[in-house]
């Protein structure tokens, strides 16, 4: 039996410790899965949506606590944390209303007038595999459409955020939800393999890094099992001569920062088009040093740390890496104490192809910024990445921006605008982000049968 700790990464402070969990307790939390799961199932569209109303309700009416939770355990800003909250909500009201919609029997006329439909069915027990950056909101855009469709949830959450992941099932029980339709299983990674055997669960979903991704697929095929992967990205924002400039920059710096740049659909890559480059490169650097660093919990605090000190080192080497082989570092990027999470931002320019900095993610408050020619360069360029996840790009020229955005390699492209995920849009990547959709109605048919019915 390992321990598993919650660490407030900002103070170095420890939380709390837990056992992770038995082979017995385990086997018991799947045995009550696949109970729940059986009169779950049963259940119709007007009960489930009545639960899930009462979860944006929890999280609504408790918002501060567990707000609190996320900051002092992956070190989000607090303002961050509370909107953070905010849009589980949102997410849960979402699919209590549209749940049944997306789960309508289709009707299907065939040409010899014979007739078919196909209906959605749950398939059982969902294992969620999900990371520490945005410790409730991955697990919620996963669970309002998973058990919306009559499945249930068991939760593998990152280990560090422990208090997280049973505060998101008190969330579900509070709510009312039948024992056993939503549970967390504190276990560490090298369990997940046997989870994911076990024929109980019926298919995995992973929000994470690229390695995650492949060792969870790679259980997931041998086992005969739906899997889906949302992974990396390394985002490009394009700003073509024609943008706003002013308000490309200003959201650029805070597409990069959101979540101290731990996101994978925050923008990594900043292609400027060469007659704006310098105007745009100003405005960038005096948005980034009117940043204020400190602790998550003060309202004046616009960032604070990274989540664990082994990422913030990893980060330091990426741009250590970079800069020797021939990247110019324009501003900060100090190398963080040893054993501290504490990280300042960096920005980079003439980064050349060798550099980690342009063919790896950069997980933090690093940026990294382009000059190019024209349009066609921007759009070569931007696609010349392993990932695909998200892309900005930034005109006046609607008509040419939408065109643009077509030429581009990933699940989604923002036009004058960062990336965001919304309950109402797909949500995923292409390359190595990983395959399959999450959110709208794409999301809530990942994770269903279905079946065809040939009206003879």
């Amino acid at each position: 039996m390992s321990l598993i700790k919650s660490i407030n990464p900002y103070s170095g402070e420890l939380l709390a410790e837990f056992n992770s969990l038995t082979e017995k307790e385990i086997e018991e939390k799947l045995s009550a899965g696949s109970i729940a799961f059986s009169n779950w199932k049963e259940t119709d569209f007007e009960q489930r949506a009545e639960l899930m109303n009462n979860a944006a309700r929890v999280l609504k009416d408790n918002r501060e606590k567990y707000a609190r939770i996320i900051s002092l355990e992956m070190g989000k800003v607090f303002k961050e944390s509370l909107s953070e909250v905010d849009k589980c909500a949102w997410a849960c009201e979402y699919y209590a209303e549209k749940g049944s919609e997306f789960l309508q029997a289709e009707a299907i006329d065939l040409p010899d007038g014979k007739k078919a439909k196909v209906i959605h069915q749950p398939l059982g027990i969902i294992l969620a595999v999900m990371p520490w950056n945005f410790p409730f909101w991955q697990v919620f855009r996963f669970a309002a459409p998973t058990l919306m469709a009559g499945n249930v949830g068991v939760l593998k959450h990152a280990s560090n955020v422990p208090q997280c992941s049973l505060a998101i099932e008190e969330v579900f029980t509070l709510a009312g939800f039948p024992k056993g339709t939503f549970q967390s299983v504190l276990i560490d990674s090298s369990t997940t393999t046997a989870l994911i055997e076990d024929d109980r669960i019926k298919a995995v979903t992973l929000t994470g890094s690229e390695k995650a991704g492949a060792s969870v697929a790679a259980a997931a095929g041998k086992n005969i099992k739906k899997s889906l992967l949302e992974l990396g990205g390394s985002d490009p924002f394009i700003v073509l001569k024609d943008a706003d400039i002013k308000k490309a920059a200003e959201t650029a710096v805070k597409a990069r920062m959101i979540n101290f740049g731990q996101s994978c659909i925050a923008a990594k890559r900043f292609i400027i088009e060469e007659d704006v480059y310098e105007e745009f490169l100003a405005l960038f650097v005096e948005h980034v040093r009117n940043l204020k660093q400190g602790d998550p919990m003060d309202e004046g605090s616009d960032f604070a740390c990274m989540a664990r000190p082994d990422l913030a080192e990893e980060l330091y080497n990426q741009l250590e890496k970079s800069v020797k082989a021939g990247a110019t570092l324009l501003y900060g990027g100090d190398k963080p104490e040893e054993g501290s999470a504490l990280f300042q931002p960096a920005i980079l320019t003439d980064i050349p192809t060798s550099a980690p900095a342009y063919y790896e993610e950069l997980f933090g408050p690093v940026a990294t910024i382009f000059k190019v020619k024209n349009e066609e360069d921007a759009i070569s360029l931007a696609n010349d990445s392993e990932f695909g996840l998200g892309a900005s790009i930034w005109s006046e020229d609607k008509e040419k921006a939408e065109n643009l955005a077509g030429k581009i390699e990933s699940g989604a492209v923002f036009i004058n605008s960062m990336v965001a995920s919304n309950p109402h849009l797909p949500f995923g990547g292409v390359k190595k982000s990983g395959f399959g959709r999450e959110l709208s109605r794409y999301g809530i048919l990942e994770f269903v049968n279905s079946k065809t019915v040939y009206l003879g």
